[in-house]
């Protein structure tokens, strides 16, 4: 009788825009490491929106059905008015690591949330710790102050983040006054860390004219799913008043609830967003594996073939000319290198 090969202890990390069929791929993906294995594979979350409990239309959350009997880590893991740090998600998913290799399977990665894949390849920039009073002052500052204080010390950092950004606006801030070194110095020196040798890229690689239409598309499935409704119920509890308000959907849907714009302009800002959203994703997929689209490397797979000696420890996917159902064949292949 034919043994069964041992699980793969390589990590799929699967990235890529929003919208670009990473959930399905990591489910697919799972089945056949059972197919090859006997046991399937288990997906951690790294999305940030997902983490949350009744946050599920807005963060395409995957259903039950989505998921396919597979085991799934790090949804619905916390209320919205809870705060939650990538740091608090980097411990929890290498818990998670560590709990489905004891079980003889292989963690599939999934997201989402770029600074999240980042920390777990690369490690979490060690910022200094909060200071309650110094974000309280920085807090009472005007917007307009605080931006151009900013502008002044970090150029790179306010480049990176939203004038409407307080959050992060706060924390940059907080971490010159407190170091004397800009934020983006210090995650210019991150940037240069070893990248974990457990772990795997896979990057879906879309052009922006095909992504752009899965976005729309999206939207407009998820209004008819009850978005709207969803989004009404969270704001009436008060769960968008803290950081889960800040997603895209329900951030734009709230406005309307205050009466701030209609609701055909709030649902078509979400689309504009999101697809700018999709864009700032792809600026991340050039920093993590070297390349954004196909025409990037032309050593890309397409029809299931790639030169590996193109990207050794990554796995890029011409999403646009290699078949959907090709993609999982094509990590396999790529995690056997």
């Amino acid at each position: 009788m034919a043994t069964k090969s041992p699980p793969i202890q390589t990590i799929p990390v699967i990235i890529g825009p929003t919208a670009g069929g990473k959930t399905a791929l990591s489910v697919e993906l799972a089945h056949r490491f059972a197919q090859r294995d006997g046991v399937p594979g288990e997906v951690i979350s790294a999305d940030s929106i997902q983490i949350y409990r009744r946050l599920d239309i807005g963060s395409a959350k995957p259903t039950e059905e989505e998921r396919r009997g597979v085991a799934h880590h790090l949804l619905d893991i916390v209320e919205p008015t809870e705060p939650y740090s990538v740091d608090r998600w980097l411990r929890e998913a290498n818990e998670a690591v560590a709990d489905i290799r004891s079980r003889g399977a292989t963690p599939i990665v999934v997201g989402g949330t770029h600074l999240y894949i980042k920390a777990f390849l690369e490690g979490l920039f060690e910022g200094p710790a909060p200071d309650p009073a110094l974000r309280e002052e920085l807090a009472a500052l005007p917007s307009e102050e605080r931006r151009a204080e900013l502008e002044r010390v970090d150029p790179a950092a306010a480049g990176r983040i939203h004038p409407n950004d307080q959050r992060r606006t706060i924390r940059a801030l907080e971490v010159f006054r407190q170091t004397g070194v800009p934020l983006s110095e210090h995650q210019s020196q991150w940037d240069r860390g070893e990248r974990r040798s457990d772990a795997m890229p896979v990057a879906l690689l879309w052009p922006s004219a095909l992504i752009n239409g899965r976005i729309n598309a999206r939207v407009k499935q998820m209004v008819e799913q009850g978005l709207v409704e969803e989004s009404r119920a969270l704001w009436e509890s008060g769960d968008l008043d803290t950081q889960a308000g800040e997603a895209l959907g329900y951030k734009q849907l709230a406005a309307h609830f205050r009466g701030e714009m209609p609701m055909d302009k709030a649902i078509e800002k979400i689309r504009i967003e999101t697809r700018r959203f999709a864009k700032n994703q792809r600026t991340w997929l050039r920093r993590l594996v070297g390349f954004a689209t196909a025409s990037d490397r032309v050593t890309v797979y397409t029809a299931g073939k790639c030169d590996s000696s193109a990207a050794p420890r990554a796995c890029p996917i011409d999403a646009e000319s290699c078949p959907q159902e090709a993609w999982p064949e094509a990590v396999l292949e790529a995690l056997a290198r």
